[in-house]
């Protein structure tokens, strides 16, 4: 059995709640074990026998739907793969752990589609950007709130579906896996 974390959009938020509990047990009912939720917002870790994390990311996204009725998506990682993300990130230390985030990706984006992000999101807001592994680093030098730099924004760009989670979020997941 390996470990993984599951990050999950779209989930208690937009009027999509969902009760932690709730979640473990119906993962539970479909072979993920010893599920574990960490923060309120989605991420859950969980074993499960070794397998590409592009289908449990599917069947993830399917028991949530199926049982939920909430279309969300899945960012499967090892913690291995946490843990990369966050040493590739050029962002981290350079500001506060809240403001700088990962937004993990289904897939990888070329350097033509980042570079059509970058290009479309000039003069939208002071954000910095930076291309990672299944991912996209973000410095939201003025707070998430306000900003501009949605995930629609980022998907419709880059080509893929995604979730974001800030360097704190990712550090509690990590100390987790533990």
């Amino acid at each position: 059995m390996t470990r993984y974390v599951a990050l999950l959009g779209s989930i208690n938020v937009g009027g999509n709640r969902l009760k932690m509990a709730d979640l473990r047990e119906a993962l539970e009912r479909e072979d993920f074990e010893s599920v574990e939720t960490v923060v309120a917002s989605g991420n859950v870790l969980f074993d499960h026998d070794e397998r590409p994390s592009d289908g449990l990311a599917e069947k993830l996204a399917w028991v949530v739907g199926d049982r939920f009725g909430i279309d969300t998506f899945a960012a499967v990682r090892t913690k291995t793969e946490l843990e990369q993300v966050l040493a590739e990130s050029p962002f981290a230390g350079a500001s506060e752990d809240k403001l700088v985030h990962v937004h993990f990706l289904a897939g990888q984006p070329t350097r033509a589609q980042f570079d059509r992000l970058v290009a479309d999101h000039a003069g939208r807001g002071s954000e910095k950007l930076a291309p990672g592994t299944r991912a996209l680093h973000i410095d939201f030098t003025d707070g998430v709130a306000g900003s501009k730099l949605t995930s629609t924004f980022i998907e419709r760009r880059l080509g893929y579906k995604g979730t974001a989670r800030n360097f704190r979020s990712i550090a509690r997941i990590i100390e987790k896996f533990a």
